[in-house]
């Protein structure tokens, strides 16, 4: 087993490594495969593998999987939760901390942007969400719609809107702290990231049949029975909406375990809104992230960190 060089103190190398890419292309199994080579500990940075029970529909790694590897940040909450990325944050750190203690290397490995924006740049120093104004917020969501508050962000700040992706906790967080001081999150400046990073991705050619077949191969091994067990702990309809029901797929995946759709178009229906899924997220990868390296450079890289 490779012996860790840490250049700054006994437990603090100069950066740690990332590594991101669209969803389906091959992060985990590159993941396992450089923890073979190293003494790597991973850490999940997906917004829905954090779910217990979510395990088909997120591709989460298996339990051999786990145990081969020390995995950190899967199964910590509860479908009913709505966990949110300062939690996520605190939670990684706490994880990073203790990894470098054992003198092992922490692997962030996941595509959730919001989740690698905290932790590489910091949080953002807005005002603390009050419980009456948020409560009011979630009724007007639930009579307006998701697609009226998104098109009040819109109208003062478009890239503020592209930026939501459409997740309702994100827009009702931003149209809370707009209305408490004139000013989206992001103008407040960030919390200083308590480490330093580098970012690894993967460009497979091949993205969207990859995409395809894991969606195939994830409705034929269950995905529709977990989804009707996600709708028995909390309801796909209330509002807001459920942070665990806005993972890809599970609608569809309900349907078809409700026998209001086959399982042949909820294929169709999901791969599609994966691939869409998976550009927005290369698009997020290219311009938010800086400067990232192609992941075939990491091994190199791990050998002498």
């Amino acid at each position: 087993m490779n012996t860790i060089k840490h250049t700054q103190s006994q437990h603090t190398p100069t950066a740690l490594p990332i590594l991101t890419a669209p969803t389906a292309s091959g992060k985990s199994a590159l993941a396992l495969a450089l923890a073979r080579q190293y003494p790597l500990e991973i850490i999940s940075a997906d917004a829905f593998t954090i779910y217990q029970g979510l395990d088909i529909g997120t591709a989460k790694p298996t339990l051999a999987e786990r145990q081969a590897v020390a995995h950190h940040l899967l199964d910590i909450a509860h479908v009913s939760e709505n966990y949110d990325v300062a939690r996520w944050l605190r939670a990684a750190e706490h994880s990073i901390a203790a990894i470098l203690e054992r003198r092992h290397i922490p692997l962030i490995v996941g595509g959730t942007g919001f989740y690698l924006q905290a932790l590489i740049r910091g949080l953002p120093l807005a005002p603390p969400s009050e419980p009456s104004k948020r409560a009011e917020l979630e009724a007007e969501l639930a009579t307006r719609g998701l697609d009226a508050l998104l098109a009040d962000i819109a109208a003062h700040d478009p890239r503020e809107a592209a930026r939501m992706a459409r997740n309702p906790q994100r827009i009702l967080r931003a149209t809370e702290v707009f209305r408490a001081s004139g000013q989206y999150p992001g103008a407040f400046g960030y919390a200083t990231p308590r480490y330093r990073y580098r970012v690894f991705t993967l460009h497979p050619v091949d993205l969207s049949h990859r995409i395809a077949m894991r969606v195939g191969e994830m409705l034929n091994t269950g995905w529709p029975d977990e989804a009707a067990w996600l709708a028995q702990q909390v309801s796909p309809q209330a509002q807001p909406r459920p942070t665990a029901w806005q993972a890809l797929g599970y609608p569809e995946a309900l349907a078809v375990a409700q026998g209001a759709l086959d399982q042949a178009e909820a294929a169709a229906q999901i791969t599609l809104k994966t691939r869409q899924y998976a550009k927005r997220q290369q698009t997020w990868i290219r311009t938010q992230l800086g400067n990232v390296e192609d992941a075939q450079e990491l091994s190199t890289w791990l050998e002498g960190w």
